[in-house]
């Protein structure tokens, strides 16, 4: 029954070696539910959240995978409307990654409210002076986007296929998804920079705290532009990963090459403006409020000036210098390099904007306050983890997700491959004709 369910013409492992993998991180989601099960029955308690950290460990994990995320809505833009039409080999997996991510946010932040039978509330008594509240909006509306998009891949399963209104309605989703690129991009220019305009207006914590462009603090332009640069160094690292798990080829080399040069030169870009942000908030804005840019930064294991060097440098200018050239891309070592220290970085800069933003002292009583998180947040954090690897594993083995994994790995014809008439081999009919059609 499982083999049936597997696409034609590519080669899965057994179902033993699957329901392990499953079963493992199966049992790490688990865990990560027992405590979730815990923040809602008893409360926040079960966190080190304080007066200090009303944002904390949940909330750094929201802004990071949404970020992460943003190869989702950075690759079909590309694709869609520009026009890129090589990413139509890897857009299925960009689109998997963060629905992932998206749904994952969502998650996170349904246990950090600590009533989920709330949530509503957010949508029917909305304040509309809030970021948030726009942040929420577009955060729902762009994972019901996501949704969309995933569910032609989920049509296009093997057996679903058979069934001719499955088989009709993918098709024609493909041929529309140029809108849902369109407006995924749109919203998720918004949510991106309404999380970082939250930072950016918090006058009473000058360490976020940034001037105006238009109605806008800078910090708006900057989370939008930065999740749009390093999002899709993560779907590139989460597809390499996938390979070395699989021990096979799925994406052809100048698909990867030519997200990563277009990345390469977004994060490189980005990271100009970021230092120009930096320098200006450290001799204009802060000063303005009374403060230098070493009372920012602390001899702490957590907060040193470390941390910005370890944002701005490592994991910005190192893989940004790496990634707009031909042969730092080519090269492998360099390559796998460039986006780890890429998806550091980016995630470096969400600890500091949502954590080291509350720990700094802005009041001639306060002190550096540190925070550990406890084992409950630690697990749900993991939750959204676990649940990702469980989602791509299943996808993986059921459905088309890779358009050019039978070219690169030839198997037996007599096998598990199918034929059409002409001899050509077949496998998610339906999305291979809508992404050569566009």
């Amino acid at each position: 029954m499982d083999s049936a369910l597997i696409p034609k013409g590519v080669k899965r492992c057994s179902i033993g070696q699957f329901a392990l993998f499953m079963g493992f991180f199966g049992a790490i989601a688990l865990w990560g539910v027992y405590a979730m099960l815990l923040c809602w029955l008893k409360g926040l308690n079960q966190t080190n959240m304080n007066d200090y950290y009303g944002f904390a460990l949940w909330i750094w994990a929201d802004l990071a995978v949404i970020a992460l995320g943003g190869g989702a809505f950075f690759s079909g833009f590309l694709k869609y409307i520009v026009g890129k039409d090589e990413l139509k080999n890897i857009i299925n997996y960009a689109v998997l990654i963060g629905f992932i991510c998206y749904s994952s946010a969502l998650l996170i932040l349904a246990i950090d409210i600590g009533q989920p039978l709330r949530g509503w509330f957010i949508f029917w008594h909305a304040n509309v002076h809030s970021m948030l509240t726009e942040v929420a909006f577009c955060l729902s509306c762009y994972f019901g986007v996501l949704t969309i998009e995933y569910i032609p891949l989920i049509l296009e399963n093997r057996q679903a296929d058979k069934v001719p209104f499955f088989h009709k309605l993918s098709h024609n989703m493909h041929e529309n998804m140029a809108i849902f690129a369109a407006t995924g991009a749109f919203l998720s220019f918004f949510h991106q920079g309404s999380l970082g305009g939250v930072s950016g207006v918090l006058f009473g914590r000058p360490f976020g705290y940034r001037e105006g462009l238009f109605i806008w603090p800078w910090t708006f332009f900057l989370y939008t532009w930065s999740a749009a640069a390093y999002g899709p160094c993560f779907t590139v690292l989460v597809t390499k990963i996938t390979e070395k798990v699989t021990g096979k080829k799925l994406v052809k080399d100048n698909v990867i090459e030519l997200l990563l040069k277009i990345s390469g030169w977004m994060l490189f870009t980005y990271i100009i403006a970021k230092i120009i942000d930096t320098w200006y908030w450290a001799s204009v804005t802060a000063p303005a409020a009374g403060f230098s840019l070493i009372d920012f930064y602390s001899n702490n294991p957590f907060y040193g000036i470390w941390i910005l060097l370890l944002e701005i440098v490592i994991g910005g200018i190192v893989p940004a210098l790496i990634l707009i050239t031909e042969k730092g891309r080519k090269n492998k070592f360099a390559m796998a390099l460039a986006i780890i220290l890429a998806v550091i970085g980016v995630c470096i800069n969400r600890w500091v904007m949502v954590l080291q933003v509350m720990a700094v002292p802005v009041m001639t009583f306060d002190s550096w306050v540190m925070y550990f998180p406890s084992w409950q947040e630690i697990a749900t954090t993991i939750l959204p983890v676990a649940y990702g690897v469980l989602l791509i594993g299943i996808s993986y083995r059921y459905l088309p997700i890779f358009p050019q994994e039978i070219e690169l790995n030839p198997i037996e014809e007599d096998t598990v491959a199918d034929k059409d008439a002409e001899g050509d081999v077949v496998v998610g009919e339906n999305l291979v004709e809508a992404t050569e059609e566009g």
